[in-house]
């Protein structure tokens, strides 16, 4: 009898064995490969996967639930789980404060407690006051997935305009409310993609920018009509690759429309309105090929121009004057420090300037006489900025990766400065040491990079390493507080962000060097920093883990397939991957004065040398991937992230994991809940932490955890 239970346990734990052996060796699902190929120019371009693109197809649906399925089989249960979920709590789950701004003496602003999921919606009538609540966004969606932020408010601060966000989708519905009563207006916006919305003084109704079909336009809304009935004012003629963003004086005169050239706008039209004259529009700036961002105070326009001036200057315009001639530089342009941007605040000129990267606010008068600055001690970022022409209050904030945000108060008459809000997440601050090394690229152009860890790390070459960068439509990476960067620092790890090429980290020289047919540039600066790290024994490649976003997404996709030995693990996110195609979904129309089209036969040369989804090579040992994207990622199509994942998972000629993380939910933009947060952040960093093979060193794994984070390693 013994003998016969022996042999049952003997067969039935070989089964159960033998079953989890096929269950890991089954991997992810397979994903049909087509026979598909079309000739671009004289190129066959091959695609075998483009039936993913169809996002709502049955066979879509299902291949998505698999993925999922299988990714939560493999980063479900990490061990690492625990500690990553408790630590990202306590450092979000935080009052925290935004959108801080004045409206004669009531000062809005949205804060979300730390046990609530979603920013509300508030107001002091004066800055002792009572917080009131305008608009609680919980009670929209029973996940949270609903969010809500201002839209404009009225000058005498009682009518207040605000957008309802589903998920991460870029279309949101705008509504009113009466400040005073507490009560909803019946005037509503439909879901749509909007750009600016300006309440005129006497509230009587209010401008708005939307995109249509055809393009953008700019309407008027009477106050208790029939959205039906609007007026279009401007923008026909304009196609859907422009964007159209308005702005209205304070005193209601003067209605600005700024027609932007792409997302990066390098190129802007600015057109004109006298509400006074009841006339039409009329061109201000519409024939130079340069970028001019503007602002209205009085009678004046001050324009942030990069037009002769690749690091930026401010002229001035006199709309009674308005004539080129007249044009008058009251800032000129800058040797060693770039204009990031310009605000108007009690009858100033106000500028935030980047040297080297690092913040710093100074503040001019109307002729361009200095009037102040805002320096501080560490190295960071002024986040948001508001301020009024007329009023002398200006609300900022400023943080770093391991700076928790600080919003300030400041006089502009006084130069008085004080705390508004502070968000006490809990940090040692003191503890992390963020710097800035210079490193040299592939064609010897110097680029820095921002390095945060503990002090007195050791430089033994073997530091799990989190490297994250975006390189492209002038945007500037700079300190910002992040829970990933301050988690990753405290338990012996580094956390770097290099300026790449592409930004506009030094001026628009900086940013052309990085576009178009000079993308490649991005990449090479990317790698250089990952050498840089490795070379200089902060890490080596099987602790290196890397992560972008968006147009990082498309970076990440270029350093998998142009690189994939230097990298272990990559989280690439909502990414652009084919760029044979992108232009062809959504708004991508947008981004190609960036990247240009493989509809133009030159531009498709090189699209087609770097586009990561054409450069997948069968049997090629991969790094890690987890790609992210969702269905509400009404921005950057998912299906570049469906497709990659197919084609990556039958090209892994190596081990390592090829997963995706598809939500049904969330998308592209802001909005996502506390909750929503802290579990995505989760998945990322324990598959990261799993692939690099990091335990947390605040709080030791024991034994058992160790043994089962070994047996999850390849």
């Amino acid at each position: 009898m013994r003998g016969r239970v022996l042999l049952f346990f003997l067969v039935t734990s070989f089964f159960l064995l033998s079953l989890a052996v096929s269950q890991e060796a089954q991997g992810p699902p397979v994903a049909r490969r087509d026979d598909v190929k079309e000739v671009i120019h004289g190129v066959t371009v091959e695609d075998p996967y483009r039936w993913l693109e169809d996002q709502n197809s049955q066979e879509t649906r299902e291949w998505i639930a698999a993925e999922n399925k299988y990714t939560q089989s493999q980063i479900g249960d990490l061990p690492t789980r625990p500690y990553i979920e408790k630590r990202l709590s306590e450092l979000l789950k935080v009052d925290n404060y935004k959108e801080t701004f004045e409206r004669t003496g009531r000062i809005f602003y949205a804060e979300r407690k730390a046990d609530q999921d979603q920013f509300v919606l508030l107001m002091r009538r004066s800055a002792t006051a009572t917080p009131e609540v305008l608009v609680d966004p919980h009670p929209l969606s029973a996940d949270h997935s609903t969010s809500v932020s201002f839209a404009d408010v009225s000058e005498d601060g009682a009518l207040v305009a605000y957008d309802i966000r589903k998920g991460g989708a870029d279309e949101t519905e705008v509504r009113f409310l009466n400040v005073n009563t507490k009560k909803e207006l019946p005037d509503r916006l439909p879901s749509a993609r909007y750009f600016r919305i300006q309440i005129v003084p006497d509230k009587s109704g209010f401008y708005y920018d939307i995109m249509t079909a055809e393009g953008p336009r700019v309407r008027w809304h009477k106050m208790g009509t029939e959205v039906s009935n609007d007026t279009e004012i401007f923008g026909k003629g304009y196609g859907p690759d422009k964007i159209i963003a308005s702005q209205l004086s304070e005193n209601g005169r003067w209605l600005l429309s700024t027609v932007l050239y792409g997302s990066s706008a390098d190129k802007t039209e600015v057109f004109y309105l006298d509400r006074n004259a009841n006339g039409e529009m009329k061109p201000l700036i519409h024939d130079i090929e340069a970028r001019f961002f503007v602002e209205v105070g009085g009678d004046h326009v001050f324009a942030q121009t990069n037009w002769r001036a690749p690091n930026g200057r401010i002229l001035d315009i006199d709309l009674k004057h308005p004539d080129r001639p007249h044009w008058f530089q009251i800032v000129p342009e800058q040797s060693d420090a770039v204009i990031e941007r310009m605000h108007l605040a009690g009858g100033k000129v106000v500028l935030i300037y980047l040297k080297n990267v690092v913040s710093h606010i100074d503040f001019f008068t109307a002729n361009g006489q200095p009037a102040g600055e805002v320096a501080f001690p560490a190295i960071g970022t002024v986040g948001e900025f508001s301020g009024r022409w007329e009023s002398n209050t200006a609300f900022f904030d400023f943080s770093s990766f391991h700076i928790p945000k600080v919003i300030y108060r400041y006089n502009t008459e006084t130069r008085a400065k004080s705390v508004f809000a502070r968000v006490n997440a809990p940090v040692e601050s003191a503890e992390l040491e963020l710097k800035q090394v210079w490193y040299e690229s592939k064609d010897k152009t110097r680029v820095p990079m921002f390095v945060l860890a503990k002090k007195g790390l050791k430089l033994d070459g073997a530091n799990p390493t989190y490297m994250t960068a975006y390189g492209g439509f002038n945007v500037s990476l700079t300190p910002q507080f992040s829970p990933t960067a301050v988690l990753w620092a405290e338990n012996g790890g580094v956390f770097a962000v290099p300026n790449l090429r592409g930004g506009g980290e030094f001026g628009e020289n900086w940013h052309k060097a990085g576009m178009m047919e000079k993308k490649q540039n991005v990449f090479d600066d990317f790698f250089a920093a990952a050498e840089y790290l490795i070379a200089n024994k902060y890490t080596n490649s099987e602790k290196l883990a890397i992560a972008g976003r968006s147009n990082g997404g498309l970076l990440m996709g270029a350093a998998i397939t142009q690189r994939p030995d230097l990298y272990r693990a990559v989280v690439c996110g909502y990414p652009l991957l084919d760029m044979i195609r992108y232009q062809k979904f959504l708004i991508a129309r947008f981004w190609v004065p960036e990247y240009g089209s493989s509809e133009n036969s030159e531009q498709f040369q090189y699209l087609m040398k770097y586009s990561p989804y054409q450069n997948v090579h069968k049997d090629t040992r991969y790094p890690a991937v987890l790609f992210i994207t969702g269905d509400s990622d009404t921005r950057v199509a998912p299906l570049h992230a469906r497709k990659m994942t197919a084609l990556l998972q039958w090209a892994q000629g190596g081990r390592n994991p090829i997963l995706l993380h598809y939500d049904t939910e969330a998308g592209h933009s802001e909005g996502r809940s506390t909750k929503k947060m802290i579990e995505d952040t989760t998945d990322e960093i324990s598959f990261l932490w799993w692939q690099l093979g990091v335990r947390p060193e605040a709080s030791p794994a024991p034994k058992s955890m160790l043994r089962k984070l070994k047996s999850k390693q390849r």
